[in-house]
C-alpha cells in the first residue's frame, strides 16, 4: 500500500511540474512576440525604437542587411558621418568599412556602433581570415553604399528589398545618390578578345547591365559572394564587369534617392587626386581581369596592355601555340595593334625602296578571311625577292648589324635562319618576319625552312607574276595572284573556310 501511494504521489508531482513549465514557456513566447523587433507591426516597432537603448536602435531591416563602404580616400572622406547616419536611420546595422589598407589617420568611430574596419592587405602577424571581410557577412542582403551617402528613412531600403524579391532576373537594385538620374548602360565583355565595350543603353524594362552616376547597390549576399572578387575596387565599375559575365541584370529603383551628407572633393587638387587614384585602381583591375581594350560609346579606345616601351603580353612560344590559346583567349588587342603598326611601317618602306614583297602563310590567310591578322596569330610573315635586298638600305644595314631606326623599330637578321626580322621596339618583340625567296627553274625557293610549318614550302613562281593587292591591316598590301589557289597549294583544299589553331589537337 505504501509503495502504491508513493508512486501516485510522484506521478502527481511530475504532472504539476510539467504544467508549470508549460505555462512558463507560454508566457515567454508571448513576451517575445510582443518584444522581438522582427515580429511586431510598424507602430509597435517605431514605439520600441524610442523606448529602446538609444545606442542600439532597431528597425525591420536591421538584421537583414550588411552595409559595405568600399571606396574612400584617406585625404578626404565622410566615413564617420556616413556610419553615424547608417546607425541612426537604418538601425544597429552591421557595417563594414573595407579598404586596401586601414584608413589613415585612424577613424574616430563610436564604440557602440555596429561597425568593423577591414583591411584587405595581408598582415603577416594575422591569420588569413583577417583580410577577408566575406566571413563577416551573415545577413540575407548586402548594401554597398558610397561614402557620404545616407538614407532618408529605413522604409526606402525596405522598399528596395521588396523590389529585389519581386523579380527573379534582377540581381541588384540601384538607388541614386542626389538628384541626378542614373543612366542605363550596355556592357559587352569578351574575355577571349581581352576587351570590353561600354554603350549607351535604352532599357524600357528598367533592367541594365550597368548604371552610370553615383548610386548605392542592394543585392543578395549569396549573389554578392559568388563574384570572383566581390570587394574589387573601384566599386561599382568592377562589380558590373563581373556581373555582366554572369548575365546579371541591374534594376534602377528611381523611386528612391539617397541624400548626400556633404559634397566631397570640392577642392580642385583633391578632385584631381581622387580621379587619378580611381583611374589607377581601375587600371589595376583591368590588368588582373585581363581586359586590355575598352571601347567607349563615342568610339574612343583605351588600351591597357603592352606598348612600345614594354614587353609584349606573352612569353616565348612553344610548338607554335602561344600561352593565351591554352587559356581560351586570342591575341591581346594591344599586341594586334603593335603587329598592324609594324606591318604597315615595313610595307611602306619596302614600297619606297622598290622591294617586291607579298603576304605569306598565316598572314595571307588572315587577309583572305577577314582582311586582317588571324585573331590568334602572333607575328606577320612576308616573302621578298632575294635579288631586291640590295635595293633596300634597311635590309642591307640589317644584314651587316642589328640596328634601331629613328622610329624605334629594330631591324636584324633572324637568329633561327636566313631571314630578316623587324621588331616593334627593343622592349617589345612583336615582329614582322621577312623571308627572302629566289627563283630556280620557275620555282620559288629559299635557304631556310621551318619544318613544323606546313605552309613553309616551295611554290610555282607564276603566283607572283603578276603580284596583286589585298586588304590587310587597314591598307592594300602586296599579295600573290589567285590567292585562293595559292593558299590551298600551301595549306590544303578549303583552308580559307576552315579556321583552326596551328596545333589544334593540343587545345580541346
Amino acid at each position: 500500500m505504501w509503495k502504491y501511494k508513493s508512486w501516485k504521489t510522484c506521478l502527481t508531482a511530475s504532472l504539476a511540474l510539467n504544467l508549470v513549465a508549460f505555462i512558463y514557456l507560454g508566457i515567454q513566447q508571448h513576451y517575445q512576440s510582443t518584444h522581438d523587433p522582427r515580429m511586431v507591426n510598424q507602430p509597435q516597432q517605431e514605439h520600441r525604437e524610442n523606448a529602446f537603448d538609444p545606442h542600439h536602435p532597431v528597425t525591420p531591416v536591421t538584421e537583414l542587411v550588411t552595409v559595405i563602404i568600399r571606396d574612400f580616400e584617406d585625404f578626404e572622406n565622410a566615413l564617420v558621418e556616413t556610419v553615424s547616419e547608417i546607425q541612426n536611420v537604418l538601425g544597429h546595422v552591421k557595417t563594414l568599412i573595407v579598404g586596401n589598407k586601414f584608413p589613415y589617420p585612424p577613424l574616430k568611430l563610436d564604440k557602440t556602433w555596429n561597425v568593423e574596419v577591414v583591411s584587405l592587405a595581408t598582415n603577416l602577424l594575422h591569420n588569413f581570415s583577417s583580410s577577408r571581410p566575406d566571413h563577416l557577412i551573415k545577413t540575407k542582403f548586402v548594401l554597398v553604399l558610397p561614402d557620404a551617402a545616407k538614407f532618408k528613412h529605413w522604409k526606402n531600403l525596405q522598399s528596395a528589398m521588396q523590389m529585389l524579391r519581386s523579380t527573379g532576373k534582377t540581381k541588384a537594385v540601384a538607388m541614386r545618390v542626389g538628384g541626378e538620374p542614373l543612366s542605363c548602360m550596355t556592357l559587352d565583355v569578351d574575355l577571349r578578345l581581352w576587351q570590353m565595350m561600354i554603350l549607351a543603353g535604352n532599357s524600357t524594362s528598367g533592367q541594365c547591365d550597368m548604371m552610370h552616376g553615383e548610386h548605392a547597390l542592394l543585392m543578395l549576399a549569396s549573389d554578392f559572394l559568388q563574384l570572383a572578387d566581390p570587394f574589387a575596387s573601384p566599386f561599382p565599375p568592377c562589380f558590373y564587369i563581373m556581373a555582366k559575365l554572369r548575365q546579371w541584370k541591374i534594376r534602377n529603383f528611381d523611386k528612391v534617392s539617397l541624400a548626400r551628407i556633404k559634397e566631397l572633393f570640392t577642392d580642385p587638387h583633391n578632385k584631381w587626386k581622387h580621379k587619378r587614384l580611381e583611374e589607377d585602381r581601375l587600371t589595376k583591375f583591368y590588368y588582373q581581369a585581363g581586359i586590355k581594350l575598352v571601347i567607349h560609346s563615342d568610339g574612343r579606345k583605351e588600351y591597357y596592355g603592352c606598348t612600345k616601351s614594354t614587353a609584349r603580353c606573352f612569353g616565348t612560344i612553344v610548338d607554335d601555340m602561344p600561352e593565351y590559346l591554352y587559356e581560351g583567349r586570342w591575341t591581346p588587342p594591344c599586341c594586334l595593334r603593335a603587329l598592324r603598326e609594324t606591318a604597315r611601317y615595313v610595307f611602306e618602306i619596302l614600297d619606297k625602296e622598290n622591294v617586291r614583297y607579298w603576304l605569306e602563310g598565316g598572314s595571307l590567310l588572315g587577309a583572305a578571311r577577314n582582311g586582317d591578322i588571324i585573331p590568334w596569330d602572333y607575328d606577320v610573315d612576308i616573302g621578298i625577292y632575294r635579288d631586291d635586298i640590295g635595293q633596300s638600305s634597311h635590309l642591307k644595314d640589317a644584314a651587316e648589324n642589328r640596328f634601331v631606326d629613328e622610329l624605334g623599330y629594330v631591324w636584324e637578321k633572324g637568329s633561327e635562319g636566313d631571314f630578316f626580322r623587324v621588331q616593334y621596339s627593343e622592349q617589345n618583340h612583336l615582329h614582322v618576319d621577312i623571308h627572302p625567296f629566289y627563283s630556280r627553274n620557275g620555282t620559288m625557293t629559299k635557304d631556310t625552312w621551318f619544318r613544323t610549318h606546313r605552309q613553309d614550302t616551295e611554290f610555282p613562281e607564276h603566283y607572283l607574276k603578276p603580284l596583286t593587292q589585298i586588304n590587310f591591316v587597314g591598307m592594300m598590301a602586296s599579295a600573290p595572284n589567285n590567292v585562293k589557289s595559292f593558299l590551298e597549294f600551301k595549306f590544303g583544299e578549303g583552308v580559307i573556310g576552315q579556321p583552326r589553331y596551328p596545333n589544334f589537337k593540343k587545345v580541346q
